[in-house]
């Protein structure tokens, strides 16, 4: 790691930042079967199963770092921080088992609880001020709900259960690739025969929501607080539970879809405990380089700092490899994009290769992000009003997503007003989470790490680009609230790291900033994601796929839209041969 430049507390200029995964040693060779452009995880899970099909693969990364979103960087000497992804859920289970990624380094931290969201009140003769704490522990849970409302107590069990019914109806929906329609209607009775298979994950779903088919329906349309309020009247747990349906989304809780925002939240399953959420060892880029790993142990060529400029194409209007912007060109018979669809059709492909028409439905996708994320490393653990700890010993609450200015909805849908006319928030949606508390791989002695996954704010303040100035003072502002929960957590800072949506789409070739590669509204999800001429992964140019998480099933799934899109291209080029 070269040299950082300390200029004073609080900041640090960087030179450059290397760590994790470097390229193989192979040489980059002119032609393969397969190609892929970014090696973040769906890239990776694409590659290994590839090759794991006789598919020769490499993968193309234009980052010094290998994970996409899903990567770790020492931003600051000694801090190693999950610099944009923070969590794990979504990465199904069978690609973790077939893959064996714990063998190939993936350690993750279990988080109890799960959720800690303090108040900002006065306490009661002398008490601490209030706060709700939710983890795995149904008994203390409702313990903890009952100090708002008894009813809520009561109703919160028969909450998640019903919860859990509908998100565990959509699991066959997560690992396969949406109906194929054109399949289906049109074409011999043989092709329409086959491509009836692919209406078994619907059935199976059907089958399985039964009676609750309605309830289904009305959670993926109507806003959350319509859902949250048949349930629940505590404000505290109303606003708790609605920061799940609005995670990473320009939405309000009283918009609708935001219902399926939090059932895509509570669909994922770790070291199999369904809706937990993890810590990954080293950060978020141990996913990566386990799946990278796991990739090379099959055959695949993993290439760092390897900027294709453009993707080549025939006079039959066939892709037949990249162009590297060094001007190094590699063959191949087919090319998997784990950008976005707007990179890949508006920067990648050769301008005139696409209809008219098509471009302009890939510039209708919506690519809007409320997110600025803000990486920190400070000297202390933060500590909080609402559950202090003596001589800086984390308590439970420190392990879990800490939620602030969450004590009210009102307060969250102020701050979406507020992004939706050009500003960023005044008071912030703040999501905190301190890994170092369970990993001590990722602080100095003594340190900490500290991720605030902030909303909401716009990609242009009024009209205009962010400046430095913006950026400072947004950290600013968030650092002043954070400061009113946990005094002393200003002082304590020994860098910030702050990315505005442009920063993420700058430097992670998010579109828009946004993190799950389009928005997860539902004219974008299944049959419509990333477009309905899309959603098998197959582009209007033969032999161009798309992988990555602009596809179904989604952003945050991690590794299906790779996994689906690699049996799509592998099925294609054995239907190749055999004509």
């Amino acid at each position: 790691m070269a040299a950082a430049v300390w200029t004073d507390r609080g900041r640090w200029t960087l030179r450059r930042i290397l760590i994790g995964f470097r390229s193989n040693h192979t040489a980059l060779k002119p032609s393969y079967d397969a190609l892929i452009i970014g090696g973040g995880h769906n890239g990776l899970v694409a590659a290994a199963y590839l090759q794991k099909g006789g598919v020769k693969t490499a993968v193309l990364e234009r980052r010094h770092v290998l994970g996409g979103a899903a990567v770790s960087e020492e931003i600051f000497p000694g801090f190693h921080f999950s610099r944009c992804s923070y969590l794990l859920s979504l990465l199904r289970p069978h690609i973790c088992r077939e893959l064996e990624l714990k063998k190939h380094g993936l350690k993750v931290y279990m988080r109890e609880p799960h959720s800690f969201t303090p108040m900002l009140e006065e306490g009661m003769k002398g008490a601490p001020p209030r706060s709700l704490t939710l983890g795995s522990d149904l008994a203390k849970n409702q313990d903890e709900i009952g100090k708002f409302s008894p009813k809520d107590a009561k109703a919160y069990p028969e909450f998640l259960a019903h919860l859990e019914k509908l998100a565990s109806a959509i699991h066959p929906l997560l690992d396969s690739p949406p109906v194929d329609i054109r399949g289906v209607t049109a074409g011999s009775l043989r092709k329409r025969l086959a491509a009836a298979k692919t209406l078994m994950p619907v059935v199976k779903c059907g089958l399985k929501l039964g009676g609750n088919i309605p309830d289904f329906y009305e959670i993926i349309t109507a806003p959350i607080m319509k859902v949250l309020s048949q349930w629940f009247d505590s404000e505290p747990l109303r606003a708790t539970l609605a920061t799940d349906g609005v995670i990473g989304a320009m939405t309000s809780p009283s918009n609708p879809g935001s219902g399926y925002v939090l059932l895509h939240h509570v669909m994922g399953e770790l070291e199999k405990e369904k809706g937990a959420w993890g810590y990954v060892e080293g950060g978020m880029g141990g996913v990566s380089q386990a799946i990278a790993k796991a990739a090379q142990s099959y055959g695949v060529d993993v290439f760092t700092e390897k900027d294709v400029g453009q993707i080549l194409v025939d006079s039959d209007g066939a892709t037949k490899g990249v162009a590297l912007k060094d001007g190094t060109e590699i063959h191949s018979k087919v090319v998997l994009s784990n950008a976005t669809p707007y990179v890949t059709f508006k920067n990648l492909t050769p301008k005139g290769a696409l209809s008219e028409e098509f471009i302009k439905a890939i510039d209708q996708i919506d690519y809007t992000s409320p997110v600025t994320k803000i990486n920190v490393a400070v000297d202390k653990l933060p500590n909080f009003l609402a559950s202090p700890t003596p001589d800086d010993k984390p308590g439970p609450h420190h392990q879990c997503s800490i939620h602030l200015n969450c004590e009210n909805v009102d307060i969250l849908e102020a701050a979406y007003k507020e992004a939706k006319n050009g500003r960023p928030s005044a008071r912030p949606m703040l999501e905190m989470t301190i890994p170092s508390v369970l990993d001590p791989t990722l602080a100095p002695s003594g340190c900490h790490v500290v991720s605030l996954f902030t909303q909401f704010t716009p990609y242009h303040i009024e009209g205009k680009e962010w400046s430095e100035q913006d950026r400072e003072a947004f950290a600013d502002t968030v650092f002043d609230w954070v400061e009113q929960y946990a005094p002393g957590f200003k002082t304590s800072v020994v860098g910030r790291d702050t990315l505005s949506p442009p920063d993420l789409e700058r430097i992670f070739g998010l579109t828009g900033g946004n993190i799950f590669h389009g928005s997860m509204s539902l004219d974008q999800l299944y049959l419509a994601r990333p477009l309905p001429s899309l959603s098998d992964y197959r582009s209007p140019l033969k032999g161009l796929y798309l992988c990555g998480s602009g596809c179904h099933p989604g952003g945050g799934v991690m590794g299906s839209p790779g996994w689906n899109a690699a049996l799509t291209v592998i099925s294609d080029l054995k239907h190749r041969r055999k004509m």
